[in-house]
């Protein structure tokens, strides 16, 4: 199976049809409720249903998602039945495969109950219609170059007693997006330089985005959000609150971070832990979604 504990969960859809090429007599036999084995389309639904439901039973290197909502509805023609469906869940990973598990069985379930009647019924097609959910659908057509600049604070590393990995990490994933890192530095905690450098970035270089790590614990020297809350002009309460509750998810540490986020100018600026695994933490919850938030500081709205 593949390793999806580092996904969020997301609203995610998927639908999918089949295809069953049937005699018109069964069809008619449908219509009239005259099939020998009883109700075909509601035993077919129930199967469906059912179906969905145990994807991860059947397929076997399927996770098992926990199904929200299932439709299986189906529509006669002079001599075929489409089967369509559609599956829901608030998860990590899609459920296209339950959609497409849902109209093979249902349709397994129709030629079983028609097949006394007719000797021609053919499964012509099962596909995908659509799959919608997670991070793809967060990534917007950014119409300008995102600017970037990364700050490391801590005494250690700006002593070069300690290696920098967190400000790598963040580094590392920032060209994943297509971001120009313009700026990296490596500060000692002290409260004026930090402030000092974030607004250079900020009313100097005016950079599209500021990405601090380190400083936001509760050791005597952690001031990156005390720093950080004298320049911004707006706060930004959810996009931390997205970061710690996913981290809190994984390690009840998590609780314990006091990074803030905010806007100074058209700049937003985020801090993040000094943690290695946090901070790649971080960049997998908020990435690509915060990517949006410059389409509303330059006054796209949402």
């Amino acid at each position: 199976m593949f390793d999806v504990s580092w996904k969020y969960d997301t609203l995610r859809e998927a639908s999918a049809q089949a295809r069953i090429l049937v005699s018109t007599s069964s069809i008619e036999a449908i219509k009239r409720g005259s099939t020998p084995k009883g109700d075909v389309f509601s035993t077919a639904r129930t199967a469906g249903i059912i179906a969905a439901k145990r994807t991860g039973e059947i397929i076997p290197l399927c996770h098992n998602i926990p199904v929200d909502y299932v439709s299986i509805d189906f529509d006669m023609k002079e001599n075929e039945i489409l089967i369509k469906s559609i599956v829901k869940t608030i998860w990590k990973t899609g459920v296209e495969m339950e959609a497409l598990t849902s109209v093979a069985i249902a349709a397994l379930t129709i030629y079983d109950m028609l097949k006394p009647i007719d000797d021609n019924i053919t499964i012509t097609e099962i596909k995908l219609l659509y799959k919608k959910g997670g991070k793809s659908d967060f990534l917007q057509e950014i119409e300008k170059e995102i600017r970037a600049g990364i700050i490391v604070i801590s005494d250690s590393a700006a002593a070069g007693s300690r290696e920098d990995k967190s400000g790598k990490i963040i580094e590392q994933e920032l060209k994943k997006w297509n971001i120009k890192i313009e700026s990296y530095k490596i500060l000692p905690d002290e409260k004026d330089l930090i402030i000092n450098e974030l607004l250079r970035l900020t009313d100097q270089l005016k950079l599209d985005l500021v990405l601090t790590t380190g400083g936001t614990g509760l050791g005597p020297r952690d001031i990156t959000p005390e720093a950080t809350k004298e320049i911004i002009e707006k706060e930004i309460e959810g996009i931390i609150e997205a970061a710690r509750a996913y981290g809190q998810r994984r390690i009840p540490l998590a609780m314990l971070s006091r990074a803030i986020a905010g806007v100074r100018g058209k700049t937003l600026i985020i801090n993040m832990p000094g943690s290695p695994r946090a901070a790649k933490e971080y960049m997998d919850v908020l990435f690509p979604a915060v990517l949006h938030s410059f389409k509303m500081i330059e006054g796209g709205g949402h």
